[in-house]
């Protein structure tokens, strides 16, 4: 049945190489990579389950969860295939739940979980998901991505307007140690940005230093699932097409981006088992995480990335454990210092993504797909990530079938 999955083109890592290719700046973009994780996509769960009337603990369930399973699977598939493959969950679908939670209960929710885990995992064992990957042409995949990510670098932006005292220090020591690169070499300039932004928040008391307590190991809950035809009709199909294509697309898309040639069907497998360990615990479904690869990639030197990876799935791991806690930490820290890091990471990929999108063909699709995930306007509970690859593809196939004569060699 999983014959088929991709096989890693090279031995793990041993112990002694994943050390010599761990540098400061791959330690600094996994610390990057988790620290985006555990803040604003947090604090959305936090708000969707306070208005479910979900109980503090089973908060805290959902959060151990998300972030052990996916964190053994990050630092799992990172070490196998030697590249920065962080799955985490998907925050669309967190958002899709939100609405359900007001008349399904909670078991049924998380049986519509369980059962998406497992439609995923039947279509990554197929190759479908591969072939339907490849269909789409690159440039209109990251004119999607291109508008996903666009709202890091607006949040930059009004990051500056938002809290000038923080946002500016960052920005300005960033681009700093970019202008320098022997200094850069010595202070990755993403971790200069995270500690001038942390001193400058605690200076001009913009952290409120009493939320910082004891910590607490988490005691997660086993929820049993409860099969229901109305959870499974409203939940499973948007919750699929949300992780395979809304959310694997972008990261797929990222990583073919930076020359990786991530394993399509393994990391989907991999996705739905993550789906179904995950809901044990009351957790939304695992996907493999587009703006987190992004961040890892920005790291130095391409074979060198997967550290990148294992790092953010080490906190991971380390983050549910003592998830009460740094929870409460990571949503009291300041809005404009997690808005400023993520855009600061955020830029590179955002102008690879622009490039790769208008270089030479399907140049009018792309800008389409672009559009309308900017335009950010859902259908069907569906995001507007998979419209925009729709109304793109479409276009293309319309206006630009010269170039998929170039593509394939042949009339489409």
């Amino acid at each position: 049945m999983f014959a088929q999955l991709e096989r890693p083109d090279r031995p793990p890592a041993g112990l002694g190489r994943i050390f010599a290719d761990l540098g400061g700046d791959h330690l600094a973009h996994g610390f990057i990579g988790w620290l985006f994780a555990a803040t604003a996509p947090v604090a959305i769960i936090l708000s969707v389950g306070a208005q479910g009337g979900l109980s503090e603990a089973m908060l805290a369930s959902w959060i151990f969860g998300i972030f052990v399973v996916n964190g053994v699977l990050t630092l799992l598939f990172s070490w196998i295939y030697r590249q920065p493959l962080a799955l985490f969950w998907s925050i669309p679908g967190t958002v899709l739940v939100g609405p359900a939670l007001t008349h399904l209960s909670f078991p049924e929710v998380v049986g519509a979980f369980h059962v998406t885990g497992l439609v995923i995992v039947v279509l990554g064992t197929t190759g479908w998901v591969r072939r339907a990957m490849h269909a789409i042409p690159m440039p209109i995949v990251m004119g999607m991505v291109a508008g996903v990510f666009l709202r890091f670098g607006l949040d930059l932006i009004r990051a500056l307007k938002l809290d000038i005292a923080i946002a500016g220090p960052m920005v300005a020591t960033w681009f700093a140690l970019c202008a320098a690169p022997a200094m850069g070499r010595r202070v990755p300039p993403i971790i200069g940005a995270l500690v001038v932004g942390a001193v400058a928040a605690i200076a001009f008391g913009r952290f409120d230093t009493s939320v910082v307590g004891g910590l607490e190991l988490a005691r997660p809950t086993i929820v049993m699932p409860e099969w229901s035809w109305s959870a499974m009709v409203e939940l499973v199909v948007p919750l699929a097409i949300t992780v395979l294509v809304v959310q694997n697309g972008q990261g797929f898309a990222v990583l073919r981006g930076a020359g990786h040639e991530p394993p399509v069907d393994a990391v989907t497998v991999a996705c739905g088992v993550g789906s179904i360990v995950a809901g044990l615990f009351g957790s939304v479904c695992t996907c493999l995480a587009g703006p987190t690869n992004a961040i890892l990639i920005s790291s130095g030197g391409k074979d060198r990335q997967y550290t990148a990876g294992m790092t953010t799935g080490a906190l991971s791991i380390a983050f549910g454990l003592v998830a009460p806690a740094l929870t409460r930490l990571m949503v009291h820290a300041p809005k404009a210092l997690i808005m400023t890091l993520a855009g600061l990471a955020m830029l590179r990929v955002l102008q690879s993504a622009f490039q790769a999108a208008f270089r030479d063909r399907f140049t009018l699709g792309a800008i389409v797909a672009f559009l309308v995930t900017v335009a950010d306007i859902g259908l069907f509970d569906i995001g507007a990530a998979f419209w925009g690859l729709v109304a793109g593809l479409a276009v293309s196939r319309l206006l630009e079938r010269q170039d998929f004569v170039t593509l394939h060699g042949a009339r489409p």
